[in-house]
């Protein structure tokens, strides 16, 4: 491991009944950073996310947060209280309750506890869901029911109720899929008002979005990184352009 770092994937392999899914894989990502991870269907983005989330088991290689926590012997609830939190690609709301309702639920830690809804808040709980809701952009629309809420805002809200828990690493999966032009500027915005106090990991396929956040990024290939820089040094690179952006 690297002292320092924040992510550390070193040598990672996943096998699925002989099929490499991530083929010694290594990647660091440093206290603060904002990456995007790019490459085709099948080069391995959400199987990494798998490993480091808790979700799949590597049969070799190393992962390590913060520099010596070892991911590969933690369970995901573990891994989460540990400041790491996913965001998926379709936003899972509750879409009857409404945007204050589901932060709240959030942050009581069980989406079964129902009657966190009706329980005393804290003074301090009550100022976290009305920050988070501030950042995320929907202070306006707290008592709607998340079912009302646009594409893009369902997202938003999602990421709100990873920020509620202060996660300190996110890990979003095509935050901007589906959305209209003018949510994916805002939700660009968004994650790079967020990327000043916490660490991202944004898996895209959408090149004007990536190229938006001014990140460094990572392109996997067959379950390895096939290149990595600057969005300029990977749109240029032959063959990223062969396996990837020519298609």
């Amino acid at each position: 491991m690297i002292d320092g770092t924040i992510l550390y994937l070193d040598g990672v392999t996943v096998s699925f009944d002989g099929f490499k899914a991530l083929n010694s894989l290594s990647l660091v990502l440093e206290p603060g950073e904002l990456r995007a991870v790019i490459g085709p269907n099948g080069a391995g983005k959400t199987t990494m996310m798998d490993v480091i989330t808790g979700k799949t088991r590597p049969d070799a290689g190393d992962v390590f947060f913060r520099g010596d926590h070892d991911l590969t012997r933690l369970d995901e609830a573990a891994i989460a209280n540990l400041g790491i939190g996913r965001k998926f690609q379709r936003p899972t709301v509750f879409e009857h309750l409404s945007v204050r309702e589901n932060l709240e639920l959030s942050l009581a830690g069980s989406r079964s506890t129902w009657h966190a809804l009706f329980s005393r808040q804290q003074a301090a709980q009550r100022e976290a869901i009305g920050a988070t809701l501030q950042r995320i952009g929907l202070g306006e629309r707290a008592a709607q029911p998340a079912g009302a809420l646009s594409h893009g805002q369902k997202q938003w809200l999602e990421i709100g109720m990873l920020l509620i828990h202060d996660r300190t690493l996110l890990l979003l999966d095509e935050p901007v899929a589906g959305m209209t032009d003018r949510e994916t500027e805002e939700t660009a915005a968004l994650i790079l008002d967020l990327a000043r106090d916490r660490s991202i990991i944004v898996v895209e396929h959408d090149m004007a979005f990536v190229r938006s956040l001014g990140a460094r990024v990572t392109v996997l290939h067959e379950g390895a990184v096939l290149a990595e820089g600057s969005i300029e040094h990977v749109q240029n690179h032959p063959r990223v352009i062969e396996v990837y952006l020519g298609r």
